[in-house]
C-alpha cells in the first residue's frame, strides 16, 4: 500500500508538468477549433534556445528561462502566422496538415543547430525533501508542483476574471456570435496562441531543469504527451487537460512501478484506447461524442 501512494505522488508531479501541456493544447483547440500539431516542437525550440544561452555565455537558470519563453512565443508566432492566421477558419485540416510541415522544419532546423544527442540545462534551485510517514516527495518535485499550481491559478484568474479571458470563452462558444458582438477573432486567437505558448514553456522549462538537459526529441514527447493529457480528459475542456494530466502521470508511474519501463508505454496507450471506446469525451466530458466543450 505504502508503494500505491508513493508512487501517486510521483505521479502527481509528473502529471502536473503534462496537465500544462494538455491545457496549452486545449486553450488552442477550445478557442479556435484547430489542432497545432507543432505545439511540442515550439516549446522545444524555446528550451534549446535556453539551452545555448546557458552553454554559450554559463547563464543560470533565470536566463535560460528567459531565453526558453522568448523562444517558445517567437516559434509559436511563426506557427500561428503561417499555419494559422493565413488559412481560412474552416480549413482545420489544412491547418493541421501545415502544422505538421512546421512541426518536421522546426525539428530539423534544431537537430542541424545542435548535433549532440543531449544539451545541458540549467537544473532547478535544490529545494529540502520532504518525509512524511515513510512518504518521500523531492525538492525538485515539490518545485514542480508548486509551479504548475501557481500557472494554474493565474490561468484561472486570467479566463474567467478578465474582459480578455471572456472574449476567449465568447469565440469558444460561437465564432459567429463573437464576430457579432464585436469582438476582433484575430486578435483573441493570436493572443491565445501566445498564451498557450507561454504555459507550455513553463512545462517545458520545468522538465528540462529537472532532468538537467534536453534532446531534439523532446517535441515528439511533448506533443504526444499533451495529446493524450488531452484526449484522455476531453477535447477542449481545461478541467480535463488538468486531470488527464494527472491521470496520465498516475497510471505512468504506478506501471513503471509494478510492470517496468518496457510495459510503461504500452498501459499509457492501452488506457487512451480503453478511454475512447468507454468515455469518448474524456473524463470531463461526456459520452456524446459529438458533445460540445467549453473552456
Amino acid at each position: 500500500m505504502l508503494d500505491l501512494v508513493q508512487n501517486t505522488l510521483d505521479g502527481i508531479a509528473a502529471g502536473s508538468a503534462y496537465a500544462l501541456l494538455a491545457i496549452g493544447f486545449t486553450l488552442i483547440f477550445g478557442v479556435m477549433r484547430r489542432l497545432n500539431i507543432a505545439f511540442g516542437p515550439s516549446i522545444m525550440v524555446g528550451i534549446f534556445l535556453g539551452a545555448w544561452v546557458h552553454v554559450q555565455w554559463s547563464a543560470g537558470l533565470i536566463e535560460a528561462a528567459l531565453a526558453t519563453f522568448i523562444g517558445a512565443l517567437l516559434a509559436s508566432i511563426y506557427i500561428e502566422r503561417l499555419s494559422f492566421a493565413a488559412i481560412r477558419g474552416d480549413a482545420a485540416l489544412a491547418s493541421m496538415a501545415s502544422s505538421f510541415a512546421l512541426w518536421m522544419q522546426l525539428e530539423q532546423g534544431v537537430s542541424l543547430a545542435f548535433p549532440g544527442r543531449t544539451t545541458a540545462f540549467p537544473t532547478l534551485p535544490p529545494l529540502p525533501d520532504i518525509q512524511i510517514a515513510g512518504l518521500f516527495l523531492g525538492g525538485d518535485d515539490l518545485l514542480v508542483l508548486l509551479s504548475a499550481g501557481l500557472v494554474l491559478l493565474v490561468l484561472h484568474r486570467l479566463i474567467y476574471h478578465s474582459h480578455f479571458g471572456l472574449e476567449m470563452r465568447a469565440l469558444a462558444d460561437s465564432a459567429e456570435a463573437a464576430a457579432v458582438s464585436r469582438i476582433n477573432i484575430n486578435r483573441v486567437a493570436f493572443l491565445t496562441f501566445c498564451l498557450a505558448a507561454l504555459v507550455g514553456a513553463v512545462a517545458g522549462l520545468l522538465i528540462a531543469a529537472t532532468d538537467g538537459q534536453i534532446t531534439p526529441k523532446f517535441g515528439l514527447w511533448a506533443t504526444m504527451k499533451g495529446l493524450i493529457a488531452m484526449m484522455i480528459g476531453g477535447l477542449g475542456s481545461l478541467r480535463g487537460a488538468l486531470l488527464g494530466g494527472l491521470v496520465l502521470g498516475i497510471v505512468e508511474a504506478q506501471a513503471q512501478w509494478y510492470l517496468g519501463a518496457a510495459a510503461r508505454e504500452i498501459v499509457v496507450y492501452g488506457l487512451l484506447f480503453l478511454c475512447l471506446i468507454v468515455l469518448p469525451g474524456g473524463i470531463a466530458g461526456v459520452r456524446d461524442t459529438g458533445a460540445e466543450r467549453k473552456l
